[in-house]
């Protein structure tokens, strides 16, 4: 499972920014399930950072997300993620059947 966190940042705030998400991919680096994870800022665009990792699996991501050091540690900064789906099945493999979440409710 592949997790995409993107970031709307001042130019003042980048320095600061940059340690804040380090720190953020070095705890979930050290949960269980995490595979791999990088960090960027887009080359045209210095203000959009984005947060890249990969898991095992979506228990796997949701469960580190419950921890009690990625809630001290990274989610103060996922929070601040640009309000958008984040998580994506890996498309090599059988992809989930898409249903909306209100479907079948009246």
């Amino acid at each position: 499972m592949l997790v995409v966190n993107r970031f709307r940042v001042s130019a003042g705030d980048a320095a600061q920014f940059r340690d804040d998400l380090v720190a953020a991919h070095e705890v979930l680096a050290g949960q269980v399930g995490y595979l791999e994870g990088s960090a960027g800022r887009n080359v045209d665009d210095p203000g959009l950072w984005v947060l890249v990792t990969r898991w095992r699996d979506v228990g796997s991501y949701r469960r580190a997300l419950s921890s009690y050091d990625v809630k001290l540690g990274a989610v103060p900064l996922l929070s601040r993620a640009v309000d958008e789906p984040s998580a994506f099945e890996d498309a090599d493999g059988e992809l989930n059947e898409a249903i909306p979440r209100n479907a079948g409710t009246s």
